[in-house]
């Protein structure tokens, strides 16, 4: 979690420390490098693993960060010649960098709209801005394309099964730093209740209403069913959403393991915290752009109502309680 805290935190340093004295590039690009390892410069073809940050002009606009995946974006240089591209445009930054090179650039939004004649995109003014740093550099050279496609598949293998192991540390560093002391389930669920309900337990095939909030351990709010807590977390909202209770029936509609689990373990108008693994919840996959792969989640929910419903066949044994989790 802190590493995660950290490397979002040097990334908007280096932004911040790197607004001024931009050079000029083609096409109205503008960049400044802030660290230059020396290395080679990517070359069309080739491909950079890269960790960014995206920004447009416009107060607290950040529109995409690869440190909330916990993963990097993997950059195919293309050439300048193919439709749609040209000098100065997205493509064309990478190209000044190397192995352990950073750099913040800024794409000009109106030269963009001029050279690919499409309308300008509404979510910046006219600049968005390019935090980058350069993890790893796959040179093309004579490779063939099945020999360098298995370096970067195997590249990213690694960086998958880092997530995995660090997932145990997640989790008991959560735990730890919020004081809690969680029940756990045979299947791995954590659970703290924080206000016990005195309705009735739900059973498979009852209709629940809930109100939740979910986050990653590291804070990251990335659903909500309450709308003050999605403006106070500055998350995106539809203006068509309707922010309210969901209502699903166990075993019937399908949701994640741990909520599953979970839900039947309370009593109506409970409210607790569920602490799930990934094993629970989505896995190895990621989930939208702010779940990431053998991502732990945290759910606050509140059991707010009980419909009774016809009774569905277990798939599995409800789960059952042991000792506290630490």
């Amino acid at each position: 979690m802190k590493k995660s805290i950290l490397f979002l935190s040097a990334a908007f340093t280096l932004l911040a420390a790197s607004c001024q004295n931009f050079k000029k590039g083609d096409g109205g690009l503008e960049y400044k490098i802030v660290k230059d390892e020396g290395a080679e410069k990517a070359q069309t073809g080739d491909f950079l693993s890269v960790d960014l940050t995206i920004k447009s002009d416009r107060k607290d606009s950040l529109l995409n960060s690869t440190y909330d995946l916990g993963l990097p974006q993997i950059v195919n240089i293309a050439a300048d010649t193919l439709p749609g591209m040209y000098k100065g445009d997205y493509n064309s930054m990478f190209k000044f960098l190397g192995e352990g090179d950073s750099a913040v650039f800024r794409l000009n939004l109106d030269t963009m709209a001029a050279m690919t004649h499409q309308p300008k995109p509404e979510f910046a003014d006219k600049y968005v801005t390019f935090t980058v740093k350069v993890r790893k550099h796959f040179k093309k050279g004579q490779l063939t394309d099945s020999a360098l496609y298995t370096q970067i598949d195997n590249y990213f293998k690694g960086e998958l099964e880092g997530l995995k192991k660090a997932e145990e540390g997640k989790i008991s560093s959560y735990v730890s730093s919020n004081k809690l002391e969680p029940k756990k389930t045979a299947s791995g669920l954590q659970y703290v209740i924080t206000s016990e309900g005195k309705g009735e337990k739900p059973v498979l095939g009852d209709t629940v209403v809930v109100q939740y909030t979910g986050k990653l351990t590291n804070g990251t709010v990335f659903d909500t069913s309450i709308k003050e807590v999605a403006t106070a977390n500055k998350m995106p909202i539809d203006p068509m959403r309707t922010f309210e209770p969901i209502r699903f029936s166990i075993g019937n509609q399908p949701v994640i393991q741990g909520w599953t689990e979970g839900l039947l373990l309370f009593a109506k108008g409970t409210k607790a915290t569920l602490i799930i693994p990934s094993s629970l919840a989505y896995g190895d996959r990621p989930a939208g752009n702010k779940i990431p792969p053998y991502a732990p989640l945290i759910f606050d929910v509140e059991l707010v109502d009980v419909i009774k419903g016809k009774p569905v066949t277990a798939p599995t044994a409800a789960p059952t309680v042991a000792e506290p989790a630490n």
